[in-house]
């Protein structure tokens, strides 16, 4: 279990950053996570690691509302820790203080103590609350300690806004906060960092520490700070007066009837549902690239680009410097767009799905080349700067099989491997440069046919884009395609972390990549761990894990996160968020400050880097009873006259949901095809704190009378006859009838109508929107509701009610039948698992 030691690359900048690995509602078991927003992070006097390119990156899902159906249970919100009296200057080292003035003043105590309001959605989360002092129980791999941080998360009551340049230490490029002490006489701070004594330009002169309080800085943990050197200093938050950047929509034409009805349907639905404002373009792809033309108001007309290589310079310039316009607001062009897609036809040809051309690589060079423009805005004639990313989503039904990128008909092919591995650095390549233009590609694909996921997925990751695949272009489909449109995404984003001397970032996994030392502004002894950000969206994630460096000798431990970038509305940002964690001796302490599901979601990261095919995941598996093990060995207490060692209490869910984890799609076999797995992984990789829970543990919420739901463990002991259960599995929704209420025509479509406005409320802002499947118990469908719920029933009566209470409620007839109605199956329940594991299960909550 013990990691490698982080690598160093060769030629690495100076700061070496670490190991970077690319790739919502919260749950009762969060015990106040500490929420605030990224900005810019330093750590000093550590070596990072190597950062190297991850999985893919694809896009996320924003927190899951309250249900309009009210719960019986209202699952707990994360409550964010109290902010304690500003910190005390170190013990060791104690700074010389040049005007001879030996007193610094401790910032805002008042202030600081307050908590941020109940009920926010945190930008922050670590896996503890407290960090243990001793190195070597710290650092037990098995457990770890990390952070996960969502630097575009927004929060409820927005951040404390200064429209002026920030103050930062001339050492480390660490930003003055409420944990600086300050000399108010001279006005110098002190780096909670690196212990440097900065000036202040005579800002922080003060008669008395409660003036101080005055400054945003210094009176709260998540501040925004609006550059005043940029373009476009002005910030102005109305949505109308931002400049929209554009959408173009890349359609594959090569598709049958049933699937270009639905297409056409979700295409037409998508332009009614964008705003007037936002300029669009519409492109086709066959083994031909049609560039549809806005300039007649009632026409669709379109200029044809062949397909079979990447157009030429001169192409383009025909295009771009021509007559046609063709980005065009939506409220000049929604006629066109809606004649467009109906005017589109099935393949004719007697060519199967899979053998059919299609030119989607070069069809992409063309959407960059007009996004780049110069492009006419119909309104008023002038090109404009768009405000954050523009964004290509591409409609696909099949592989990318001719011209540049693309890969033979057949896998039989005798050059496939090589074609395959030239296409896959071509789409990368094609990726990375849109990103260079501020360009994100969102790739979704519809139907039955392989549209070849290994070869498609760079371009998605490398832009900072997101591939999703459907069963088919009807519902689930239409919704991302707006949902894609509407995503808000920064340009240029920049995350720093930076930490106290005594903590090593060893690992990062998020939508980003090393940042180039000549990117960003550099200190004289930065040590800050730097990533260029794909994208700056609000479900994006990165999980950060950490080490101690030697044993902490300090009573707390400071954490800064920075995030620089150029929003929608062509401000430049720099939002920093402070954090100051207590230290301890006690593991009981210590142990009781975790965050179970903060934990399992680092953990199931860093292990799902690890799962890049399918028996890579099998040896995932394994990897994760071994650290079950482990866990309970050193943390956990052996039981008397006995080699069994209890599972620690204090961190009793973890456990069952690393259980999920290895039994789920994303480790398990209940995703048959590997590119379903792959893409599920490239997904989960990048993906918000809430979606990312919910992928691996499912939340289950039993149907009662009057409409309310009651939230239960996600046991197959649920499935009760007279009921009806939802089950959300973060890109699945399932709703299950059973047969005794199925029976029912007005209760069962009742509980059905109810079910269903519950999964919409509670996947309303989710990206990409999960499939919602209903189904009656004993159907064919209800196979993929019962695989993802643990098999309980295996358990002795006790056991299941301790784990279970609602049984309690049940009558014995009631309880007779729901006994007879499992089927036997060879999967473990959770405690006989765990029991295989030479542990003895946790006691339940």
């Amino acid at each position: 279990m013990t990691p490698a030691p982080p690598t160093i690359s060769p030629g690495a900048p100076r700061f070496t950053p670490p190991n970077l690995q690319q790739d919502q509602i919260a749950s009762p078991s969060i015990k106040n996570p500490i929420m605030l927003s990224p900005e810019n992070g330093v750590k000093t006097g550590s070596p990072v690691p190597h950062l190297s390119t991850p999985p893919g990156p694809p896009v996320f899902t924003s927190p899951v509302r309250p249900a309009a159906v009210p719960f019986r249970t209202s699952p707990a919100t994360p409550q964010p820790v109290a902010f304690s009296s500003g910190s005390s200057l170190p013990t060791s080292s104690p700074p010389h203080f040049p005007n001879g003035s030996a007193e610094l003043q401790q910032q805002l105590p008042g202030a600081t103590e307050e908590s941020m309001p109940a009920g926010e959605s945190p930008c922050v989360l670590f896996s503890a609350h407290k960090l243990l002092k001793h190195k070597k129980l710290a650092n037990v791999p098995s457990l770890g300690f990390g952070v996960l941080v969502s630097p575009g998360r927004e929060t409820s009551t927005g951040p404390q806004v200064i429209h002026r340049d920030p103050h930062r230490c001339h050492n480390c490029g660490a930003y003055s906060n409420l944990y600086s002490n300050i000399l108010i006489g001279s006005g110098q701070w002190q780096c909670v960092i690196c212990r440097n004594l900065n000036g202040s330009e005579g800002e922080y002169i003060a008669s008395s520490k409660e003036e101080l309080r005055n400054f945003p800085e210094l009176s709260s943990p998540l501040v925004d700070f609006i550059q005043t050197g940029n373009k476009r200093p002005s910030f102005v938050p109305v949505t109308d007066s931002r400049t929209s950047a554009p959408v173009v929509l890349v359609i594959d034409e090569c598709l049958d009837e049933a699937h270009l009805q639905h297409l056409q349907s979700s295409l037409h639905a998508f332009v009614d549902s964008v705003p007037p404002t936002t300029r669009i373009g519409i492109i086709l792809y066959g083994s031909t690239v049609s560039v549809y033309d806005f300039t007649e108001e009632s026409i669709a007309s379109a200029d044809v680009i062949p397909g079979g290589t990447s157009p030429t310079q001169e192409t383009l310039k025909g295009l771009i410097y021509g007559t046609g316009i063709y980005l065009s607001p939506m409220h000049a062009s929604k006629e066109v767009a809606h004649l467009i897609f109906s005017s589109l036809r099935p393949y004719k040809l007697n060519v199967p799905e899979v053998s059919r051309d299609r030119c989607l690589g070069t069809a992409v060079e063309v959407a960059m080349a007009i996004i780049q423009g110069p492009s006419v805005d119909m309104s008023r004639g002038v090109v404009k700067r768009p405000g954050g990313n523009s964004r290509i989503i591409v409609c696909a039904g099949g592989p990318n099989t001719y011209g540049p990128g693309s890969v033979p008909h057949s896998y039989t092919h005798p050059n496939y491997p090589h074609r395959e591995k030239t296409a896959i650095k071509w789409m990368e390549r094609l990726g990375r440069e849109a990103h260079q233009h501020n360009i994100v590609v969102d790739i979704l694909c519809a139907g039955t046919c392989p549209v070849r996921v290994p070869v498609l997925q760079p371009l998605a990751n490398a832009s900072g884009g997101v591939l999703v695949l459907h069963d088919d272009f009807g519902e689930a489909f239409g919704v991302n395609l707006q949902r894609a449109s509407a995503r808000a995404a920064s340009s240029h984003g920049l995350l720093e972390i930076r930490c106290s001397d005594d903590i090593l970032v060893t690992q990062v996994v998020g939508p980003g990549e090393e940042a180039n030392i000549d990117t960003h502004e550099t200190f004289k002894n930065d040590m800050a761990v730097s990533i260029q950000m794909l994208s700056v969206e609000e479900t994006q994630c990165f999980s950060i894990s950490m080490q101690n460096k030697h044993d902490i000798k300090s009573d707390y431990v400071f954490f800064q996160f920075a995030i620089q970038y150029s929003n929608v509305y062509q401000a430049d940002i720099a939002r920093v968020i402070t954090i100051r964690l207590p230290t301890v001796d006690s593991v009981s302490a210590y142990l009781q400050s975790v965050q179970d599901e903060v934990a399992a979601v680092i953990i199931a990261k860093r292990t799902l880097l690890q799962a890049k095919s399918y028996s890579d995941a099998i040896d995932m598996q394994t990897t994760i009873d071994e650290r079950v093990k482990d866990i309970a060995s050193k943390f956990g207490s052996q039981v008397p006259k006995s080699k069994l060692y209890r599972f620690p209490k204090e961190i009793s869910l973890l456990p069952e949901l690393l259980f999920h984890l290895r039994r789920g799609p994303l480790l398990g076999s209940i995703v048959g095809h590997e590119d379903e797995r792959s893409v599920l992984r490239n997904l989960f990789l990048n993906a918000s704190f809430d979606l990312s829970l919910r992928m691996i543990a499912p939340r289950c919420l039993m149907h009662r009378e009057g409409g309310t739901f009651e939230e239960l463990p996600a046991y197959d002991l649920a499935m009760q006859s007279d009921t009806a259960v939802v089950l959300d599995h973060g890109t699945d929704v399932f709703i299950w009838l059973g047969a005794e209420l199925a029976a029912d025509e007005g209760r069962s479509a009742a509980a059905l109508a109810a079910c269903r406005t519950l999964a919409e409320e509670l996947t309303e802002l989710r990206f990409p929107a999960p499939r919602i499947l209903a189904f009656k118990e004993g159907s064919s469908q209800a196979r993929y509701f019962v695989s993802r719920l643990i098999p309980a029933n295996k358990d002795p009566p006790y056991e299941q009610e301790a784990r279970f209470p609602q049984l309690r409620t049940l009558t014995i007839e009631q309880r007779t039948k729901l006994k007879s109605g499992f089927i036997h199956f060879d999967d473990p329940s959770f405690c006989e698992w765990i029991r295989g594991l030479k542990a003895v299960p946790p006691e339940p909550i």
